[in-house]
């Protein structure tokens, strides 16, 4: 297209395409094209040899015969007119190049690197996020402001989420204060302050920054992870004297949460929570709600209460207690929103030093910090990665702020070794015994000379690749570089699966459904409560057909008030535990009592009984299938009418079927031990013990504290829940009661 431009053709003399080679290079001023298309054509006369960094030969045979045709085109063809923006089709985007213009002398300009990225050592792995601290126009006048030594790759407006391109991506935009993140990253502006009342970020903002960025990360092969997709904030500064005055933007109320969402990437926030382990790696997803409104300051006066992406580190288990603090900083007001070293954000992912009921410490910054984390709802489990310790034998292992190549890696390139090029962050230390995640894959150590403006004189535009590699992590609220050398690679703790933990579910009177996840507790056997969902009074029979497990499985059913019955297969998803209903037929008001049955046929499969108004009670047999999920009806018995209560419970008795209990009208309770037999699921009926009709109702969330054994809870009239735990004997299937606790009388129906 250059040469087209240029000429209006495509000669097939390769001297006849100078201009396009001129205009290749990007240069925006006649001198840098003409020295560029100079060098191109002396490398296609001389012929040249490399070795990649990874080793790949690469020959380009000499070709003296070609030499270059100029024309008086040149300075038109390389003229900076502004290349079409790099975005998505659809989003509205334009390009204002930003200032590339010579301030003193060769080596001294704004307001950006010209390069190739990405190419071996200068490769595009990461994207950051920045607010611009003032308004579109002003930024923009900034980063064509040559004088201001800033940049970014693009700039997104507030009112209408416009994409100003202002530095294409091959080339390294000044962004970040941190030349590795500069060599290796992107940087978008977003118009708008960290704090300023009255002045947030805008969905259309959002919505703008997100498509772009889902794009770039196309391209450029970037994960969607806040690992990769970084604020400015978590840019670690390079060397002590720059950790402290390192940028904090876009500050508390960028709403993570929301952003990584539009990506396609949720963060997970919002889940249901549940228990971790010391070892391993969790999300840190603080809600962005009401639910999360941590006290801030700015400049000591305080901020309006609102939802943050942040949650408080404390030094030990308790909001009484000292916020965490960073070297770098020093004594700082813990509230002042710009104090990052007291901050964990959502998404970052982090190892486990310890886990209480509602307290995670997290191994941060060299230090155990502890986070109030309710139920473990502030947190998800993020699988079981590598992560990073120190090496058997090391009290500490240094943390860089950059990812350098060694001193000999420089030699023979022409880029000389760069000011303290093996310093690390001093205060800062990976100690025995504790672990970080990963922030991305090994990277070589690495650096991009751009050298002169016009691309002139030895090492200019020459990238160093060397032979120490380097691993990024979480290390603080900041990413952080380790030597790979230094450290080794565990595999983090495998996360609670949930399979032995049981859950029981509530509808309140507003037909909301809420789930109490079990802990495998007998002290305290269940989380708070989660929402599952809205619109459950739509219902007057709710039943599960299987144990409700801790990991989202189990199955249930549902009679609607004209007699449908419906199927909820479990998802596998804690936080979103039931797929979409599917129906499975009308006709079944006939019955006052369904119940699951658990498999009482012994088939594998889990069936449901039901009784009819006449006491007869029925069992349709599962068939495995939620679009047919049970076969014909077949009878049990008569004579069942003379219960008020039903309820299944797993396997009592330790023979391996499952079993019935059943409350008489006095209050007798009275077991039915299975028999795995279609024709005739029960034995006959033997006491439990009387005094049962203390409790409006009785359900068998299966083994609530993981002893192998079913157990029963009741509810008595005054809301208060009790715990019965199951003893595997026939005789005596279960112990004294414990109290689990008050108020459980909000719920109409509890499953």
């Amino acid at each position: 297209q250059y040469q087209k431009d240029a000429t209006g053709s495509l000669p097939e003399d390769p001297g006849a395409w100078y201009p396009a080679v001129a205009r290749a290079s990007q240069a925006p001023d006649t001198k840098g094209a003409q020295l560029f298309a100079q060098r191109v054509f002396e490398s296609i006369k001389t012929g040249e040899q490399r070795v990649t960094a990874d080793g790949q030969a690469l020959t380009l045979p000499a070709d003296p015969a070609v030499k270059p045709k100029k024309t008086t085109d040149l300075e038109l063809a390389a003229a900076s007119a502004a290349p079409a923006p790099e975005c998505p089709s659809g989003l509205n985007c334009d390009f204002r190049p930003a200032a590339y213009k010579q301030n003193g002398g060769i080596d001294d300009w704004g307001n950006y690197n010209v390069a190739s990225r990405p190419t071996a050592g200068h490769e595009i792995t990461s994207i950051v996020i920045h607010d611009t601290e003032g308004s579109y126009s002003s930024a923009l006048g900034v980063f064509q402001n040559s004088l201001s030594y800033a940049s970014a790759h693009y700039l997104i407006r507030a009112s209408d989420g416009l994409v100003t391109q202002m530095v294409e991506t091959k080339n390294e935009a000044w962004h970040a204060a941190n030349k590795t993140l500069n060599m290796h990253s992107i940087g978008i502006e977003h118009e708008g302050y960290a704090i300023k009342n009255g002045s947030w970020y805008t969905e259309p903002q959002y919505e703008s920054s997100a498509a772009l960025v889902k794009y770039l990360a196309g391209k450029y092969d970037i994960p969607l992870d806040r690992e990769h997709i970084l604020g400015h904030d978590e840019v670690p500064g390079v060397l002590d004297g720059n950790v402290k005055s390192q940028h904090w933007d876009p500050g508390p109320f960028w709403d993570w949460n929301h952003y990584m969402g539009l990506l396609g990437a949720p963060t997970g926030a919002g889940g249901a929570g549940g228990p971790y382990k010391a070892g391993q790696v969790i999300r840190v997803v603080p809600p962005f709600t009401t639910a999360n409104q941590p006290k801030i300051t700015n400049g000591g006066s305080s901020v309006p209460a609102q939802p943050a992406n942040f949650t408080y580190l404390y030094s030990s288990p308790s909001t009484g207690s000292a916020t965490l603090t960073d070297p770098y900083l020093g004594s700082q007001t813990w509230t002042e929103g710009w104090n990052w070293g007291n901050k964990v954000l959502a998404g970052g992912e982090y190892v486990v030093a310890e886990a209480r009921r509602d307290w995670t410490a997290i191994w941060y910054g060299g230090k155990k910090a502890w986070f109030y984390n309710r139920d473990g709802g502030f947190a998800t489990a993020a699988g079981t990665p590598d992560v990073v310790t120190a090496k058997a034998g090391a009290g500490s292992v240094p943390v860089y702020g950059r990812a350098y190549p060694e001193d000999g890696a420089y030699a023979g390139t022409g880029v000389p070794v760069q000011s303290r090029n093996n310093e690390s962050l001093t205060k800062y230390g990976v100690l025995a015994g504790q672990k970080y995640a990963l922030a991305g894959g090994a990277m070589k150590g690495s650096y991009y000379n751009s050298g002169n403006i016009d691309g002139s004189g030895e090492g200019s535009r020459t990238v160093v690749v060397g032979d120490t590699s380097y691993y990024p992590i979480r290390f603080n609220h900041r990413i952080g570089y380790v030597r790979a050398a230094d450290v080794q690679l565990v595999k983090g703790t495998a996360p609670d699966p949930g399979t032995d933990r049981y859950n029981i579910l509530g509808r309140d009177a507003s037909g909301v459904l809420w789930q109490y996840q079990g802990t495998g507790s007998a002290s305290s056997p269940f989380f708070g409560r989660f929402r599952v969902g809205g619109g459950w009074d739509a219902y007057n029979v709710v039943t599960t057909l299987t144990a409700l497990r801790a990991d989202g499985t189990g199955d249930m059913v549902a009679r609607d008030k004209s007699g449908v019955l419906w199927y909820y297969k479990g998802s596998g998803n804690p936080s979103a535990p039931f797929e979409r209903r599917t129906r499975v037929g009308g006709g079944w008001s006939v019955y006052d009592v369904i119940t699951g049955a658990r498999d009482i046929t012994g088939d594998g499969k889990p069936d449901l009984i039901a009784r009819d108004k006449s006491g007869g009670l029925w069992l349709y047999q599962g068939t495995g299938s939620a679009s047919a999920p049970f076969r014909t009806k077949s009878p049990i018995g008569s004579g069942w009418n003379t219960y008020n209560a039903l309820t299944d419970t797993g396997d009592l008795t330790g023979d391996g079927r499952p079993d019935l209990v059943a409350r008489d009208k006095n209050g007798v309770l009275w077991l039915y031990k299975g028999k795995a037999n279609a024709a005739s699921p029960y034995e006959r009926r033997t006491s439990i013990g009387s005094g049962w009709n203390t409790y409006n109702v009785l359900r068998g969330p299966s083994d609530l504290n993981r002893d192998g054994r079913p157990d029963l809870v009741g509810r008595d009239k005054n809301g208060v829940l009790y715990f019965y735990e199951g003893t595997g004997s026939a005789s005596a299937p279960f112990k004294r009661r414990t109290t689990i606790g008050s108020g459980w009388n909000t719920y109409g129906l509890i499953i």
